[in-house]
């Protein structure tokens, strides 16, 4: 932990945990962890929290497996709330829902910003799929220089449809773009968070 940093626990001893997906940025559950939980997701760089309703420590997905890979813990500026982020093995939520927060009370606008990590985590699975059974496993399978040519045509199709200022047309090919995007950096190697962090370096910029 940072040096000069105070975590400040409450009266029982407890923080609060808001626990975020790191590629999506989804918030998948609060919690509460003790001083030992956080020593734990600390050293061991997995989620350990502590259950109020058996009073124990928590090593979150232990039983169920789906384990949940710790990236950054953050401490508000208070000192008095946790936010970790992570890569988790599966669903958060004991319903088997993705993220506890699934009951809506008020609609947002439409789409889901949390939607492309969500798309980039269900490409990687669809990549070691059978190619008869997945587009995406047949267009990796082709190999980069297919994947690049449809980078290519997907680029030109969005290029026409903004000259032509078709708004149906932008929103369909640029959606086209984006994925066949996602599946060329996929089948390089290249992470999403290595281009939010080239994105990120750039932002602030005077030239940008």
């Amino acid at each position: 932990m940072k040096e000069g940093t105070t975590v400040n626990f409450d009266e029982r001893g407890l923080i609060p945990v808001i626990v975020q997906d790191s590629t999506t940025g989804e918030v998948l559950m609060l919690a509460y962890a003790d001083e030992k939980a956080l020593e734990l997701t600390l050293k061991k760089r997995e989620l350990y929290l502590f259950s109020r309703s058996r009073g124990e420590l928590w090593h979150k997905g232990e039983s169920s497996g789906n384990i949940m890979k710790v990236r950054e813990v953050r401490l508000d500026c208070d000192g008095d709330a946790l936010l970790v982020m992570v890569d988790p093995a599966g669903p958060a939520c004991h319903t088997g829902q993705r993220s506890c927060f699934f009951n809506t009370l008020l609609k947002g606008l439409k789409g889901d910003v949390t939607f492309p990590g969500r798309l980039w985590r269900y490409l990687l699975k669809r990549k070691v799929a059978p190619p008869e059974e997945s587009y995406t496993a047949r267009l990796i399978a082709q190999g980069r220089p297919r994947i690049a040519q449809k980078i290519g045509e997907e680029g030109v199709e969005v290029a026409i449809a903004l000259t032509q200022n078709d708004r149906e047309q932008i929103i369909y090919e640029a959606s086209d773009l984006l994925y066949h995007l996602f599946v060329g950096l996929i089948s390089s190697g290249v992470s999403l968070e290595e281009i939010w962090e080239e994105l990120e370096s750039r932002h602030g910029k005077k030239d940008i």
